[in-house]
């Protein structure tokens, strides 16, 4: 199917507008027919990517983050982005477990959720300028009902 759309947000860079970018990319990615799991996917790497940026990329100044969405085909890819702090060093930022907030029991683990609930991730960042996390999903279009 040739399918194409496109969405631009801009929100700012409070908690409570994780849950709001989860439910907007939800609803936008529905017209793809997703799986339930598909969507928990989705959700849950929007959630850490918006998360990063309002916790590490602004660090409780405010700003604001750019969410996008564009789906063409089967293809769904969302980006987040923020004009915060930026990363000095993306692959140790990647490493499972790796932190820069102990203090605040921080997991590390969210871009190992992005990329294991995505089809592939790319982060570009620049210290002071900010960061853009780009992820994309494939919605598999071949349902099989029992």
């Amino acid at each position: 199917m040739d399918r194409k759309n496109a969405m631009s947000l801009e929100f700012d860079s409070k908690s409570e507008n994780e849950s709001f970018a989860r439910i907007v990319v939800a609803a936008f990615a529905a017209q793809l027919n997703p799986t339930i799991e598909e969507i928990a996917d989705i959700k849950t790497a929007v959630s850490e990517a918006v998360t990063n940026s309002i916790i590490h990329g602004y660090d409780g100044r405010e700003g604001k983050i750019v969410l996008t969405c564009a789906i063409e085909g089967s293809k769904i890819t969302v980006s987040v982005m923020d004009k915060g702090r930026g990363i000095e060093d993306i692959k140790q930022a990647m490493e499972p477990l790796y932190t820069t907030k102990p203090e605040m029991e921080r997991s590390g683990m969210g871009f190992a959720f992005m990329e294991a609930f995505m089809d592939n991730l790319e982060v570009i960042s620049a210290p002071e300028e900010g960061t853009t996390v780009t992820m994309t999903k494939t919605i598999d279009e071949i349902k099989l009902f029992s």
